[in-house]
């Protein structure tokens, strides 16, 4: 969410006292990557330990679930936008991280659970396209550098084509595949825009927003792809 928007980069250029909180690009991108790990693996606790309350959690609340879990979103992405503190944003991340987290254990509990083999190749296939994405963000990153603009433009059609989907009852199999792509894009062009960022230990813990919710976006787009695939096969 925070990554489709770029209102706040400004910020984010501004952010510092040069020198004293400006750190080593190496402890940049290990802090970074660090907070990224961390989400994915509170995730994986959630899906591993508290799918039953996650469902549950959906069922009860019905509608008022969407407006929870958007509500927690948008402001952790506020805080952790705004403040200049890592420990605040840290705070903000988390605020992502556990409302995204009910969402992945949904999910994976549709899909047969953590260790299904849908989910494990949805999990495999992630982890090899953020990887490449990533190389590729290093290595063509003027191709990046332009994509901002088309891709939030497109994000925000696929959302609103999803939700027009999801109220009708049409399966979403052609969003599904376009959300795939336009999400590995996103985690080239997070990572591509978390290195022009001045060095410091905040803009690392923001940029992690970004990155961690392209990656889960990407995982729950490709799991979709690859249960509705096995659903159908077996019909």
């Amino acid at each position: 969410m925070s990554s489709y928007f770029d209102s706040g980069k400004q910020e984010r250029m501004m952010a510092y006292n040069p020198p004293d909180s400006i750190i080593e690009d190496r402890t940049y991108n290990l802090v970074m990557g660090g907070v990224v790990l961390y989400g994915l693996f509170v995730n994986l606790f959630m899906c591993l330990y508290c799918t039953e309350i996650a469902v549950n959690f959906i069922v009860s609340t019905g509608f008022m679930f969407y407006v929870i879990y958007m509500g927690l979103c948008i402001a952790g992405i506020f805080i952790s936008r705004r403040s200049d503190s890592p420990l605040v944003s840290f705070l903000g991340y988390n605020l992502v991280v556990v409302p995204l987290g009910v969402i992945v254990s949904a999910s994976v509990w549709i899909y047969g659970g953590a260790g299904s083999p849908v989910v494990t190749q949805a999990v495999l296939y992630t982890g090899i396209i953020t990887a490449c994405m990533i190389a590729l963000s290093v290595a063509f990153p003027d191709f990046f550098s332009r994509l901002g603009g088309i891709l939030c433009a497109i994000l925000l059609g696929i959302v609103i084509s999803e939700l027009i989907c999801m109220i009708i009852g049409i399966e979403q199999m052609i969003t599904a595949w376009l959300g795939a792509g336009i999400f590995s894009l996103y985690i080239g062009y997070d990572f591509w825009r978390s290195q022009e960022y001045p060095k410091t230990v905040d803009n690392a813990v923001d940029s992690a927003v970004d990155i961690y919710i392209d990656i889960v976006g990407l995982f729950l787009r490709i799991l979709q792809i690859l249960g509705n695939s096995r659903s159908s096969s077996r019909r």
